[in-house]
């Protein structure tokens, strides 16, 4: 219970997580003392993960951002708002008279998962429009498959996996990245349903699953296929798949091509594994197949989606209670965003994972970037020529809570509200809950919402009498889809409220988003991955930690960054080893730990380290592309050890 000197105040959490968790913060003196999850949300049931339940030491770091920053004589100094606006606004309509909107650039990311963040796309559209991006580092490759195989990107509601009789968990690690889905997990097994886990790292979910597959990365379209096959030659696919679905001959084909056992050897698991796996899929039924994101995240991430998709379509398991193929829930679809029009409206568009590059080679060049709820310096792949093509630009802005790699290179910075000073609205990708973030305390008398700032700006660029920064407006304004169900922001405030326009069981009775309503099924297989050689024999994969909300930790990171690798493939280091990690593009100084957890290729690191600390592991990735959606290929780069 809180102590009688506290306040208890609800919001929601804002940051790029699937759970979208409802928050109670105990406030005492105006300062926020102590988090924890809300009870009455069906999602959050009263706990955190780790990296909001230490929020506060990120809430209250000596570094936060209280003050606009302006750039004088190669250095960051606090100004006024005025100052910082007006010298903004001058620059902005400087670039735009003299090379016209498309040398601005727009970049907006996933730092805060806020819908009021769209309204920024609005405003550089009516200013311009401006370039903006194209593509998406995170669910590229994997929303694109969806939309070819389905039509859309979207879910059973995440409750239906209770009547699951068999659940895959597919390069998902739950304890990481969506924990709250773990009481499901355990509530689905609990009333009988198997666990299946996939994953070329043994995680936590392990030793909950009846059978674990740890295959070599970049091959689980081999599994994929295997299980189809099987499923093809035991007469065990829909009897009326062809009703539903295009391709079927050529995707029969296309998973009879290979043997259980060939399929088996290419991806590095005992043959028997996944004979057991292809048994529990055809016997078990409904099953849901739980996709995470990261599966997508390599050069042939979209087909290894697609190959999953097509084996829960011929299995039935699309369309039914209790089954599914869950890449992502889509979070913005209760929400009225016809205001932004996106890349449709642009002048020309920048790909996000070839960012560097594009900019460096843009022609005209690009000469003013603002950065919206991002830290691409950090979170790109090929991130030091990112860094040069900052450094190059004439003017950039960045808006944020702390300083990053970007805000290093910015010319000003304008401080923006934490998750538990915000006013927002909130959709998930990991359900279907719509919340709202209010604050909880107030922000710094320095800081400013984004609306109050894109308000102050559109007033200085001669669009005042066209941009409403009223937060009422927009709220009303993306709520406008589910106003007639009775959900207004008043009534979000007061908890989280299932959207309405969610169906329970997605593509029900197996009608689909697609023109013609019917499935897609693949008629190329993945690609396999290319060999390592001795030079470079490991692939590295920098993910997500429990530590860490993409480059926003809480807590400081260990110095120098870890390399956890299996001991076999340590190449001669030992346990605590300092080691350099080494790709074709540079080398980052690290300590070795041996885990036998880690696939025998794989070098993992913890994604979110900074140029500025010397650990950010995108400065060794090479930008590169999924095969589908322009997602980046983050997972494929081969990396070595050496002594330091």
């Amino acid at each position: 219970m809180a102590d009688s000197t506290r306040t208890l105040h609800r919001t929601a959490c804002n940051r790029d997580c699937p759970d979208a968790c409802s928050l109670l913060v105990e406030v005492e003196a105006g300062r926020a003392v102590a988090l924890r999850g809300a009870p009455d949300d069906p999602v959050t049931r009263g706990f955190l993960c780790e990296r909001t339940a230490t929020f506060l030491a990120r809430q209250y770091a000596p570094d936060r951002l209280t003050t606009p920053l302006l750039r004088r004589g190669g250095r960051l100094e606090p100004v006024g708002w005025d100052e910082a606006l007006d010298f903004a606004a001058q620059n902005l309509l400087r670039i735009r008279a003299e090379a016209g909107p498309a040398a601005i650039f727009h970049y907006r990311s996933g730092g805060s998962l806020g819908l009021f963040k769209n309204v920024a796309d609005h405003f550089f559209e009516l200013f311009g429009p401006v370039t903006t991006k194209r593509g998406d580092i995170c669910s590229g490759g994997g929303e694109a498959a969806n939309h070819a195989d389905f039509g859309a990107s979207d879910s059973n509601d995440l409750f239906d996996l209770l009547h699951s009789r068999l659940i895959v968990v597919w390069g998902k690690n739950v304890h990481v990245s969506g924990s709250h889905l773990l009481p499901v997990l355990l509530e689905a097994k609990r009333r009988g349903a198997r666990l299946v886990g996939i994953d070329c790292v043994r995680t936590r979910m392990a030793p909950l699953c009846d059978l674990f597959l740890q295959p070599r990365p970049g091959t689980d379209g081999e599994l994929a296929l295997a299980v189809a096959g099987e499923l093809f030659a035991r007469g065990q696919v829909a009897p009326d798949l062809e009703r539903f679905a295009h391709g079927v001959a050529t995707f029969r084909d296309l998973a009879g091509a290979r043997t259980l056992a060939q399929r088996a050897a290419l991806a590095g698991v005992p043959a028997a594994d996944l004979a057991r796996f292809a048994e529990l899929y055809g016997e078990r039924h409904p099953a849901a197949i739980l996709v995470g994101w990261g599966l997508a995240r390599r050069a042939n991430g979209a087909a290894a989606v697609r190959a999953i998709d097509a084996l829960a379509t011929v299995r039935g398991n699309m369309g039914v209670s209790g089954g599914g193929a869950s890449y992502y829930f889509a979070r913005r679809a209760s929400f009225d965003l016809s205001f932004v029009q996106g890349e449709a409206a642009a002048p020309r568009t920048i790909c996000e994972p070839l960012m560097g590059q594009e900019l460096l080679a843009a022609a005209p060049p690009v000469r003013a970037i603002w950065v919206t709820a991002g830290n691409p310096l950090a979170m790109l792949p090929d991130a030091r020529a990112l860094r040069r093509a900052f450094e190059r630009t004439e003017f950039v802005a960045v808006v944020d809570t702390h300083p990053t790699d970007t805000t290093d290179v910015a010319h000003v910075v304008f401080p923006c509200p934490t998750l538990l000073e915000d006013a927002d609205l909130i959709g998930a990708y990991g359900n279907h809950w719509l919340r709202a973030s209010t604050p909880a305390i107030p922000p710094p008398p320095g800081v400013r919402h984004e609306l109050e700032l894109l308000g102050g700006l559109a007033a200085r660029v001669g669009l005042g009498d066209r941009f409403d920064a009223s937060r009422e407006h927009w709220e009303a304004r993306l709520l406008r889809k589910v106003a007639p169900h009775g959900i207004d922001a008043a009534r979000l405030r007061a908890g989280p409220v299932r959207s309405p326009l969610a169906p329970a069981v997605r593509f029900a009775g197996n009608r689909f988003d697609t023109p013609d309503r019917m499935a897609n099924l693949p008629a190329a297989a993945p690609a396999l991955p290319p060999p390592l050689d001795a030079a470079f024999p490991l692939r590295l994969m920098a993910v997500s930690t429990p530590k860490a909300q993409s480059s926003q930790w809480s807590l400081p990171p260990p110095s120098p960054a870890e390399v956890r690798v299996h001991p076999a493939g340590a190449m001669g280091l030992a346990d605590g080893a300092p080691a350099w990690i080494e790709s074709a593009l540079g080398r980052l100084a690290v300590v070795v730990r041996h885990d036998a957890a880690i696939h025998r290729e794989v070098a993992f690191m913890a994604k979110g380290g900074q140029q500025r600390r010397g650990d950010c592991a995108n400065v060794l990735i090479r930008a590169a592309l999924t095969d589908l959606g322009d997602g980046g290929a983050l997972y494929d780069e081969p990396v070595r050890l050496v002594a330091r």
